[in-house]
């Protein structure tokens, strides 16, 4: 038996030197290194156009709708650019937002800098977080520091400002991150509105324009002030390391719009949540959406995008991992689109979306198991005997747990899912409807673009 013993022990020593080794080479590391505020680890966003938000477009205006907004379920207020547009070259009436002609001052358009800190302290007074547009990548044409500092710009050939290479945002000029001087000023501006406003962060426009290293310092002398929530318009993981707590998920969207009126199937989203549980940072966080004023403004409503699967999108989108975004008008039933350089008020009114978004909030809020990045449960896959056409997923973390299953297709489907590991009593977020679930196989009839959240009791 000694013999035995003695020979096991010899055949096991290479898994137990493994499984203790101790070489720092060779221990996992964590791609995100920064530290995102505590208060985001459930939030919800919102992105407001103040131009468009009421007939006034006006930060006043605007503050007399921040308990709706809080009921809704937000968290976070993102507000579109509020610094003065430029005149020269200016498309439309009004222009873009996302071309400034100052970087520290307040669009007279929208009220003063004091009306601006109202809004900041009545957000905050409410439990709720405010980020600003930040477009760091370019300036208006009559930008002063194109006077003042023209070598912080890109330039032709013959030595002439332009916009963005490749772009053809003909209103704005391209600044050089490649001068220390403008990298200076910009972080400066940055500090400015947190030291002065109070906000909570930014969302970067065209984030992945400006260098890497730029953001990472960036963020880490705003955290120096008060820890902020950085989203980059972009989708990458190098942005998220040290600089980012959110970017943005076009590739959601698109694979969301080619299950619905793409008519292509679900192989695209089942691809997408593939690489978000293997390839993504854990601790990295993605902004989930069905609208947002580029798709909106170019791209079309999402009544149009995702036409009868629309619902199935919206609820798919803030249960997957990732932030769920409302864009203003969205929970109306906004069924235009907004015009981008002209004046265009929302038409508020009532719709079965708010009710829907307000369950899905008031979930996210409550249950672990749709949390944002380490504090969130990973997305399982569940499978069913229509892998064509439903996707069925299981997150689960500290005992919440929550199965969603979204019939991808105008069928009805009689669907068998596999359930060994996910028995006990459920209740769907939308009916109320109990579901007892204490079998391997587990069968459902699925209507048209039906979709179930099932909460773990």
């Amino acid at each position: 038996m000694n013999f035995v013993k003695y020979v096991l022990l010899f055949l096991m020593m290479p898994l137990l030197a493994f499984s203790q080794n101790k070489d720092p080479r060779y221990q996992p590391k964590p791609y995100v290194e920064l530290k995102h505020p505590e208060w985001s680890k459930n939030a919800t966003i919102y992105e407001v156009n103040i131009r468009q938000y009421s007939k006034e477009g006006t930060f006043k205006a605007f503050e007399n709708d921040l308990p709706r907004i809080k009921k809704l379920g937000i968290d976070i207020i993102w507000l579109m650019p509020i610094h003065p547009i430029g005149e020269q070259n200016r498309k439309g009436s009004l222009g873009s937002y996302y071309s400034v002609k100052d970087f520290r001052a307040v669009n007279p358009e929208f009220g003063t800098l004091a009306d601006f800190k109202n809004l900041v302290d009545k957000i905050h007074s409410m439990g709720m977080y405010v980020i600003i547009d930040w477009v760091g990548n370019h300036s208006a044409w009559d930008n002063p520091l194109a006077k003042q500092h023209p070598d912080w710009y890109t330039k032709t050939r013959e030595g002439n400002f332009q916009p963005t290479p490749w772009y053809d945002w003909d209103d704005v000029i391209d600044f050089d991150y490649d001068n220390p001087d403008l990298r200076q000023y910009m972080t400066e501006s940055l500090k400015y509105w947190v030291k002065e406003t109070n906000i909570d962060g930014y969302r970067a426009d065209a984030a992945g324009f400006i260098p890497t290293d730029y953001w990472d310092d960036a963020r880490q002398q705003l955290d120096a002030l008060k820890p902020v929530f950085m989203l980059c318009e972009w989708e990458s993981r190098d942005l998220m390391k040290h600089a980012f707590d959110m970017s943005y998920s076009w590739s959601l969207f698109d694979k969301m719009k080619d299950a619905t009126t793409g008519n292509k199937g679900i192989a695209g989203l089942v691809e997408y949540l593939a690489h978000d549980v293997n390839t993504f940072p854990k601790d990295a966080y993605r902004m989930t959406f069905v609208d947002n004023h580029d798709m909106n403004s170019w791209n079309g409503t999402p009544q149009k995008n995702f036409g009868k699967g629309l619902e199935t999108a919206m609820v798919f989108a803030s249960v997957v991992n990732g932030m769920p975004l409302v864009y203003n008008g969205q929970e109306a039933g906004l069924d235009y689109s907004l015009k981008f350089f002209d004046k265009d008020p929302i038409v508020w009114k009532e719709s079965k979306y708010y009710g829907m978004y307000q369950k899905l909030f008031d979930l996210k809020h409550k249950n672990q198991a749709l949390w944002n990045g380490h504090w969130g449960g990973e997305m399982i896959r569940v499978t069913n005997d229509h892998i064509s056409e439903v996707i069925s997923l299981y997150r689960e973390m500290n005992k919440d747990a929550v199965l969603a299953i979204y019939n991808f297709s105008d069928k009805n489907l009689p669907t068998n899912l596999d359930t060994k590991y996910y028995k006990g009593e459920y209740k769907e977020l939308f009916t109320g409807k109990i579901y007892q679930i204490d079998s391997q196989n587990t069968s459902l009839t699925l209507k048209p673009w039906d979709y179930l959240v099932l909460v773990k009791n």
